[in-house]
């Protein structure tokens, strides 16, 4: 896809800027150019049940988990899957998050769609809840 093109279900406001003379994005695009909106910032969302607990056993159930949370807390402030303009995923173990990407990415699809928002993967040595894997934080474009 070309800079200006907006993707497929790209209605309400986003477009979504892959230009050809970069690399193809794989589950994420290169940047996406929101019109007016209100921003919703997204605070960092691990596996956490609603006690407090970590749970899932993998990188896979810890990810559905989190991303779970993240699209509850996104749609208490007014923003849909949909509405999604940029994540980050910290990993503490970024080879296992790599080696689990396609089961990730059946989470994201199964939850979000087939369109995605600028996203990053970090690594990080560990986060703030020690038994967890994964940590999504972002924001989304409410219009």
């Amino acid at each position: 896809m070309t800079s200006g093109e907006q993707g497929p279900g790209g209605t309400g406001g986003f477009e979504r800027v892959n230009p050809p003379d970069l690399s193809p994005p794989t589950g994420f695009s290169h940047a996406v150019r929101a019109t007016p909106g209100t921003i919703v910032f997204l605070a960092g969302q691990t596996a956490l049940d609603g006690t407090g607990r970590i749970v899932g056993d993998g990188v896979v159930e810890q990810f559905e988990r989190a991303l779970s949370n993240l699209l509850t807390a996104a749609g208490a402030a007014g923003a849909g899957p949909g509405d999604l303009a940029k994540l980050t995923v910290y990993a503490v173990d970024v080879a296992d998050y790599r080696s689990n990407a396609a089961a990730i990415g059946q989470v994201w699809k199964r939850l979000v769609g087939g369109d995605y928002p600028a996203m990053a993967v970090i690594g990080a040595t560990r986060l703030w809840d020690e038994a967890a894997l994964v940590e999504i934080e972002g924001f989304a474009v409410v219009r």
